[in-house]
């Protein structure tokens, strides 16, 4: 075969592999993602008539050239799981910065969202997550999804809006029942029911 056949050949198995794993994880399928891998195929398959490029190189480059935006997010969780949120702001902000399409940009602003509630802005965080949890055009999958219901939940707590946190801590445990987010939910609402009982005791 041909180096620019089998480069067509990677570069259209990684496109369709990858949408497919959308579409079953039942995540929007991103346009700018398939357009983006298309281009970078058709670079690649033109390239390999001027210098060698050998099928694994280019796939590297075909990962991170479309894939840049959630290496930096990935990267960001990376370093706020360390304690450093202040850093992993930065991370999604660049993310923000390198033409994300619309479901990584929606990923990208719930972790970044978290950030701002760990560095005490949990009002700036509502305003990010709410309109992304109220609109039912964005499919973020279940994984996302309680994600971001969770810690629009903990952004609620936070600027006094209880019944409403009530009502995003149980939208996470609907989205993914046992997910990391569902139990953190729980623990929330069970905190608010250890409060509920302590306050109507003392009255």
């Amino acid at each position: 075969m041909h180096p620019s056949l089998l480069i067509l050949l990677v570069g259209f198995l990684y496109i369709l592999g990858f949408n497919l794993l959308s579409y079953l994880r039942h995540q929007c399928l991103s346009a700018r993602f398939i357009l983006e891998g298309l281009l970078l195929t058709g670079l690649g398959a033109a390239l390999v008539w001027v210098v060698p490029l050998h099928p694994l190189v280019f796939l590297l480059l075909l990962y991170l050239g479309t894939m840049r935006v959630r290496i930096l997010i990935d990267l960001g969780n990376n370093v706020a799981g360390r304690g450093q949120p202040e850093w992993a702001l930065r991370f999604y902000d660049w993310a923000l910065r390198l033409g994300a399409d619309s479901w990584s940009r929606c990923v990208a602003q719930i972790n970044r969202a978290a950030a701002l509630i760990q560095t005490g802005k949990p009002e700036e965080a509502y305003q990010i997550l709410r309109p992304i949890v109220a609109d039912p055009e964005i499919r973020l999958g279940a994984k996302y999804q309680a994600a971001a219901c969770y810690n629009l939940g903990l952004a609620c707590r936070r600027t006094g809006r209880e019944a409403e946190a009530i009502q995003r801590f149980n939208e996470a445990i609907d989205a993914l029942p046992g997910s990391v987010y569902a139990y953190g939910a729980r623990q929330a609402l069970r905190k608010a029911h250890k409060q509920e009982g302590s306050s109507s005791q003392s009255d």
